[in-house]
C-alpha cells in the first residue's frame, strides 16, 4: 500500500546559526545509538567538533574524539573534568532506549540526566544541554488530538514517567541557572540504523530473516502514530544547540498520524518480499504510549526554524537498506 503523505520542505533558516557560529565541541551522549549516530553525522557539515560518548565504540565513532563512559554511573566531578578537557560547550543527550524493567528505565531516563546536570554544573560554565525526550512524556491522548507543549501529562506509563522525570529535572536545573537546557520531545523515529527494540525495527529484522517462499505473520495494532526520520530529529537537535533562550520544551515530529499498518505495508514493498506471504494480524495496542500520537510542531518552526524534510517512504527505504549493511544492530549507546 503506497503512503500518500505530504512532503514537507526545509525551512530556509534551518542551517543558519543565530549566534554567528561557535567554536566549542559538542558532546553527544549515546553516540553509538541510532539517534546519537545521526546527531554526530549532522554536526559534521555544520562545522562542529564532536566528542562521542558511549559505553563502547562503534565504527562510525572513529570520525570523532571518543570516550567510553557510562554517564549514569559517573561522578559529577569526573564528568566535569572530561567536558572541560575537550572544550565542550554544548551537550546532546541522545541516550535512553527501551528498557523493560523499572530499574533500567530509572537508570537510563532519570539517573543519567541527574548525573549529566550535576556534571555540567560542576564545570562552572552554563552549558547548553539538549535533551532528546519523548512525545510519550505527555501520556496517551484521545484520537485526533494535536499534542502541543502546553498539554498537562495524563496517566503515564513507566517509560513516559521516567522520561518526563529526567526532562523535568534538567529543566528545573536550567531555571535555577546551573545549566541551559532545552528538551525536544520527539515522536517515534524510523530511518537508518533504527534499533530492533522498536516495532518497525523488529519488522525489518523479521523480513530480512525470512526464507524465500516462507510465510510471515505480523501482529499489528490499529494505531495511528506520528513517525519521523531519525536524520530529521538530528537536524532539530543541531538547531536546538543555538536556539534562543533556555528551558524550552519543543515537540519534534511530522505533525501527522499515519496508520502503523500502512508503514508495515511500505516496508514489505521495499523489502521485495512477496506481499502474499505476509499476513498482518490485528493486535491490541501494547506500546510506550497510546493508540494515537500527532505532534504540534509549530513551536519547532518558530523557535528552531525547523521543518521535517524526509518523506516517510524514503525513510523506510533507507531503514531497510541500512539494515543490510550491518550485523545485528546495537542499542542506543
Amino acid at each position: 500500500m503506497a503512503l500518500r503523505l505530504r512532503r514537507p520542505v526545509l525551512s530556509a533558516s534551518m542551517d543558519t546559526d543565530p549566534k554567528g557560529g561557535t567554536t566549542g565541541t559538542v558532546a553527544v551522549l549515546g553516540a553509538t545509538g541510532s539517534v546519537g549516530r545521526a546527531v554526530c553525522a549532522a554536526l559534521l557539515p555544520a562545522g562542529r567538533r564532536v566528542l562521542a560518548v558511549a559505553r563502547h565504540p562503534a565504527s562510525h565513532t572513529r570520525a570523532h574524539a571518543f570516550v567510553p563512559l557510562d554517564v549514569a554511573a559517573v561522578a559529577p566531578g569526573r564528568l566535569a573534568a572530561l567536558l572541560d578537557a575537550h572544550g565542550v560547550t554544548e551537550v546532546v543527550n541522545a541516550t535512553g532506549g527501551w528498557g523493560t524493567t523499572a530499574e533500567k528505565m530509572r537508570s537510563a531516563h532519570v539517573d543519567l540526566p541527574e548525573r549529566l546536570a550535576a556534571g555540567c554544573a560542576a564545570t562552572g560554565r552554563r552549558l547548553r544541554v539538549v535533551q532528546l525526550g519523548s512525545i510519550h512524556e505527555y501520556g496517551p491522548v484521545e484520537d485526533g488530538v494535536l499534542i502541543n507543549e502546553h498539554r498537562a501529562p495524563g496517566s503515564l506509563t513507566p517509560y513516559g514517567a521516567t522520561k518526563r522525570a529526567g526532562s523535568e529535572h534538567l529543566l528545573a536545573e536550567s531555571r535555577a541557572g546551573r545549566i541551559d537546557a532545552l528538551v525536544l520531545r520527539a515522536v517515534n523515529v524510523c530511518g537508518p540504523h533504527t534499533t530492533t527494540a522498536s516495532f518497525l525495527g523488529l519488522v525489518v529484522q523479521r523480513l530480512r530473516a525470512l526464507a524465500p517462499g516462507a510465510a510471515l505473520t505480523l501482529d499489528v495494532a490499529a494505531a495511528r502514530r506520528d513517525f519521523l526520520d531519525v536524520r530529521d530529529l538530528a537536524r532539530a537537535a543541531v538547531a536546538a544547540l543555538t536556539a534562543p533562550g533556555p528551558s524550552w520544551v519543543v515537540n519534534i515530529g511530522r505533525g501527522e498520524a499515519v496508520p502503523v499498518a500502512d508503514l508495515v505495508d511500505v516496508l514489505v514493498k521495499v523489502s521485495g518480499v512477496d506481499p502474499a506471504t505476509v499476513r498482518l494480524r490485528p493486535a491490541a495496542v501494547a506500546s510506550k504510549g497510546g493508540s494515537w500520537t500527532c505532534a504540534d510542531i509549530g513551536l519547532a518552526a518558530d523557535l528552531l526554524g525547523w521543518r521535517p524534510m524526509i518523506p516517510l517512504d524514503a525513510s523506510l527505504r533507507a531503514m531497510w537498506e541500512a539494515a543490510g549493511d550491518v550485523k545485528p544492530p546495537g542499542g542506543t549507546g
